[in-house]
């Protein structure tokens, strides 16, 4: 009997990778996808996001999981706007002293619920707030191959992120 091999894993955050936001010298594109998903509204960022990423992350050799504090409604408003299907969601624990002693060290909020999340699997994180002390951390802590991916936020995801990803990702298949 031979074992079967986890696809590695993409922590997708929202805001900043698929939600342009921040100071640019132009205005955001907007897209329009169609009948909008229920409640789209509420949000008109929702228009930033490029329905190109569906296709462009669904071609990404790994499984796809949100993290984002978008949790669940990251299902429910921006996969069909991209043409995803239902992704896993990270749920992110309650905070705690932890997280106040990580927050004075500069460690993000995220970092070690993704990497006890990913129990030890390959995983890719792909976030705007990334920083050098979050890669130490998981360095140390996460025992697979991880890469943690920051995106401009002004930006989002661009055609340079998808390569490196492709090819980090490829290179663990």
């Amino acid at each position: 009997m031979t074992g079967s091999v986890q696809a590695s894993l993409l922590f997708l955050d929202v805001d900043g990778p698929l939600i342009p936001f921040g100071a640019v010298r132009h205005q955001h594109p907007t897209f329009a996808t169609g009948p909008e998903p229920l409640g789209a509204d509420e949000n008109p960022l929702l228009t930033r996001i490029d329905p190109e990423h569906g296709p462009r992350l669904a071609a990404l050799p790994c499984e796809v999981v949100w993290a984002t504090t978008w949790m669940a409604d990251a299902n429910e408003c921006i996969a069909p706007r991209i043409g995803l299907p239902q992704l896993e969601v990270v749920v992110w624990p309650e905070p705690s002293d932890i997280d106040d002693q990580d927050e004075r060290n500069g460690l993000h909020w995220k970092t070690r619920a993704l990497v006890e999340w990913a129990a030890g699997r390959t995983f890719a994180w792909v976030d705007d707030e990334i920083t050098d002390t979050d890669r130490a951390w998981v360095a140390v802590h996460h025992q697979g191959h991880a890469l943690l991916h920051r995106v401009d936020p002004c930006h989002g995801l661009a055609d340079s992120d998808y390569a490196a990803l492709d090819s980090w990702l490829r290179h663990w298949v």
